[in-house]
């Protein structure tokens, strides 16, 4: 170290020659807020200098820019890879030729369908990538005492972990309740990652007033649940960092760009929390966001600091993010500043990408372990029986473009005293079967708002605990979708009348494919329609049925353990 670091300083004095020089490069200076001509020199994968009008650098590798935007490289804050459903090197090739060279991951997921391996298997597929993969350590699994997973994970399982390089942090701490009223598990949790200098996320979603003001001082230092401009203002107030989130479900960042273009506050960053292949494979990733930041108004030099340098920041990587002596040369080369047109991309100051197409060979990703986790038991169309009587019941309503839910009352659908689906009225059955390990416990309720006509859509990718979770109009078609899930390992299926109209297998854990993107994106896309033609009204709608069974999200939601009231955090019978 002392002899890289002794060279380091030699190639800024230019003493020494670097391993590369970008010539004629203009800046996007994220710490002062300029953009300037100027050559960069990079050696053993690090900045050692930015030159000065009357000084030069000589390097064994020169490139000239012809004036192009030389960018940090991009930074996801949050994200789960088992939203994108690619495994790493996949989800690599398609995110680095956008300009993302780093992102931090919560396995969340895996770790609710394999326990502690799921996320040791997140750390060792993101070896050996053109992408730096941190990881952040599921704070709550399960994500409630509403949730079935695999297995809980204390804070003995995750001690171990903290130990790991690649590892910054606890990820989002979802068992509000559990902090605020001193869960000893919860707060071990907390105080045994800040104790090791690493952050603590949030996930408080209408939190406000004095509870927020004691999840805050609890030690949770950001929030990416934010929908509104004054949770979001209240947040940024108690000090907290803002991650502006733009999912595919959840979109927040056309609500909250206001709040930064009226206080430009230090502590905001873009996230991206979950977003879907046909997603990433349109729209993209962080490089979507900084886009539609700039399109809405803001400085490209602020989107871009929000998308790199602030996060860094937040997660105590100080030598990335920037483009400075003695910062990582994760770097972007832009042909255009305001639409962030990628043109190549060097990652620890090696051409990786360009002209959108990977330069570089990747590691193949173990899967072998990853897979048989769909264990429904044994479920008849008798498990799925509702017994109800005149009145109304609770139903759980969808909100287009969200992953909160409404809290409905309607009329009961009633057929031989049973609740039954009623498409007339947009009504389903909903239900969710415990998968991980076989015990027969279901779920059961309503759900409004996909405008399915006939047949059922299932799941197996199901927040956070990953059970079966289906809507249906017929129960013979919801038991159908059930099994062929389990014949498939996991995904998703479209069923009418006993036959698949579409399926995407995901055998990893249930939720991951092992396909190219591309051939994945054809599957979903024919899901879709499948579903579309059978009357669904959502245009993705499994990803719309995948969080109808996140406890932690208001309002309404269901899980195998019942019909939860999330503001009350409580069971909530489905008559009363």
């Amino acid at each position: 170290m002392m002899d890289d670091l002794w060279r380091r300083i030699q190639v800024a004095r230019g003493e020494q020659v670097a391993d590369l020089v970008l010539r004629n490069a203009t800046i996007v200076n994220v710490c002062s807020g300029e953009c300037y001509r100027a050559d960069v020199a990079i050696v053993d994968g690090v900045i050692a200098g930015v030159s000065t009008p009357d000084q030069s650098y000589q390097g064994r590798e020169e490139r000239d820019l012809q004036g192009r935007w030389l960018s940090p490289g991009l930074i996801d804050g949050h994200m789960h890879i088992e939203s994108t459903m690619l495994v790493l090197p996949e989800f690599a090739r398609l995110v680095v030729p956008r300009g993302v060279t780093a992102v931090m991951l919560d396995p969340h997921e895996f770790a609710n369908v394999m326990g502690i391996e799921g996320i040791r298997y997140v750390l060792a597929s993101g070896q050996g990538l053109p992408l730096s993969t941190f990881v952040t350590l599921s704070s709550c699994v399960p994500a409630s005492s509403y949730e079935s997973p695999h297995q809980e994970l204390t804070v003995d399982d995750l001690l171990p972990l903290l130990e790991e390089q690649r590892v910054l942090g606890l990820a989002e701490m979802m068992n509000m309740p559990g902090v605020l009223h001193g869960d000893q598990q919860v707060l071990a949790k907390i105080i045994a990652t800040r104790q090791k200098g690493l952050v603590v996320d949030g996930h408080a979603p209408g939190l406000s007033g004095h509870d927020l003001s004691a999840y805050a001082a609890a030690g949770v230092m950001s929030d990416h649940e934010c929908t509104t401009l004054e949770e979001a203002r209240q947040r940024i107030r108690l000090g907290m960092w803002l991650m502006i989130r733009e999912g595919s479900a959840a979109r927040n960042l056309d609500t909250l760009l206001p709040l930064v273009k009226e206080l430009h506050p230090p502590r905001v960053f873009f996230v991206t929390d979950d977003r879907d292949p046909q997603d990433l494979t349109t729209r993209g990733h962080i490089d979507s966001m900084v886009r539609r930041a700039i399109e809405l108004g803001l400085d490209p030099i602020e989107a871009i600091r929000l998308a790199s340098y602030n996060t860094a920041q937040y997660f105590h990587l100080y030598d990335r993010g920037a483009i400075a002596p003695g910062f990582v040369a994760d770097l972007v080369v832009l042909d255009d500043l305001q639409t962030f047109h990628v043109e190549s991309v060097y990652k620890d100051g090696i051409l990786v990408a360009r002209e959108d197409a990977l330069l570089v060979d990747l590691p193949s990703a173990e899967i072998g372990y990853a897979t048989g986790t769909i264990h429904p038991g044994d479920i008849s169309e008798a498990n799925l029986e509702i017994a109800g009587k005149p009145g109304l019941v609770e139903v759980i309503g969808i909100e287009p473009g969200q992953i909160t839910t409404k809290h409905l009352r309607e009329v009961a659908p009633l057929r031989d005293g049973k609740i039954v689906a009623d498409p007339e009225r947009d009504l389903l059955k909903l239900v969710v079967i415990e998968r991980h390990h076989a015990s027969g416990r279901v779920g059961l309720g309503l759900v409004k708002g996909f405008g399915l006509r006939k047949g059922a859509i299932a799941s197996s990718v199901a927040h956070d605990a990953h059970n079966i979770v289906i809507a249906g109009v017929s129960d013979s078609d919801i038991l159908h979708a059930a099994r062929v899930l389990e014949e498939i390992g996991g995904g998703f299926a479209c069923v009418v009348d006993g036959v698949v109209q579409a399926c995407v297998p995901l055998p990893l854990g249930g939720l991951v494919s092992p396909l190219p993107a591309a051939e994945l994106v054809q599957q979903l896309h024919a899901l879709d329609t499948a579903a579309a033609a059978l009357g669904c009204t959502l245009d993705h709608p499994c990803m719309t049925l995948s969080f109808l069974s996140l406890s932690v999200i208001p309002s309404l939601k269901l899980t195998d353990q019942g019909l939860i009231d999330v503001e009350a955090f409580s069971l909530l019978p489905l008559q009363r």
